[in-house]
């Protein structure tokens, strides 16, 4: 029997985690709950990189496309349903797999989350009117002033932590970093955490390959529906990777080609953080990979180390 009940599967976008993740639930008899803010929305399988259709067929997925567009979820929510999950697939004699590319969901899911995390309406919608008035760049700012650990680890694209990390300092008067820091670890779940960390030239490649794809698969189709049949300011996804930049593809901001290099761009930014953060945990095993490791080695490789 392995040492630790679930397996985690971590790193940045493109690393291939999702398609690992099969590969060794197949061999130690697991299911996978995807670990990731934007994956568990409805209607954005493609920007998401969602696995798809066939491979969700292969392997129970849980937190896949569960959620409507217009709901909000937190970390500490997530945490809560993936917990759930965990303990439904141990139920079953099964292996809990949890796998994704989001490090605070994971924080909070192994470390729980500060019980000073109150919520302030007023001071939210007022950083929401700021950002959505003014840009990220200055509330980005703000927080490298209070917070320059977190907001190091943050893209400003991603409204929803740049505007919580300043409505938990406005609240607490401390920094999310510190808070964080307070955290210990949850004595409730087991899990061996892995790291998938391929070298920075590869990485990228597979990046600019997989945005590439995406765009060639109907990421624009994808991104257009949602125009037509929501309320676009709404949805609370939107400011993942891409969708926005889309929009403007759509309203004639930008051309094609202008298009797909921004989000290139922002994907390579945002996977650097991604790794940032994962480095920042307790992980107990960093696979460093490069083109010559084919998956079934690595798959074979984790496999070893959590048995073990």
């Amino acid at each position: 029997m392995p040492k630790f009940r679930s397996l985690a599967i971590l790193g940045p976008t493109a690393s291939g985690k999702s398609s690992l993740a099969i590969k060794i639930a197949k061999k130690i008899n697991g299911e996978i709950i995807g670990l990731d803010s934007r994956q568990s929305y409805r209607f954005f399988e493609i920007g998401t990189a969602q696995p798809s259709k066939e491979q969700l067929k292969e392997i129970n997925h849980y937190m896949i496309g569960c959620f409507d567009p217009y709901k909000s979820i937190n970390a500490g929510e997530n945490a809560k349903l993936t917990k759930k999950y965990i303990n439904k697939i141990t139920s079953k004699g099964k292996i809990p797999i949890v796998c994704g590319g989001s490090g605070l969901y994971y924080r909070a899911l192994t470390k729980g989350i500060f019980d000073q995390s109150s919520t302030n309406h007023k001071i939210r919608d007022r950083l929401d009117k700021q950002y959505q008035n003014n840009g990220p760049y200055e509330l980005l700012k703000k927080l490298k002033k209070i917070d320059p650990e977190y907001s190091r680890l943050i893209h400003p694209n991603n409204k929803k932590r740049l505007v919580r990390a300043l409505e938990v300092f406005e609240i607490t008067g401390k920094p999310l970093s510190e808070h964080f820091k307070n955290q210990s670890n949850s004595k409730d779940y087991d899990f061996y955490s892995v790291l998938i960390n391929w070298n920075e030239k590869f990485l990228l490649n597979r990046i600019e390959h997989r945005v590439k794809k995406m765009l060639q698969d109907g990421w624009l189709d994808e991104v257009k529906n949602l125009m037509l049949n929501f309320e676009i300011d709404k949805i609370v996804p939107l400011d993942s990777l891409g969708y926005r930049d889309i929009i403007k593809y759509h309203n004639e901001e930008i051309n094609l080609q202008n298009l797909e290099d921004k989000i290139i761009l922002k994907t390579k930014q945002f996977s650097k953080k991604q790794l940032k953060w994962f480095k920042s945990e307790d992980i107990n095993f960093t696979i460093n990979i490069d083109e010559n490791l084919e998956s079934n080695e690595i798959a074979n490789m984790i496999i070893n180390k959590f048995q073990n």
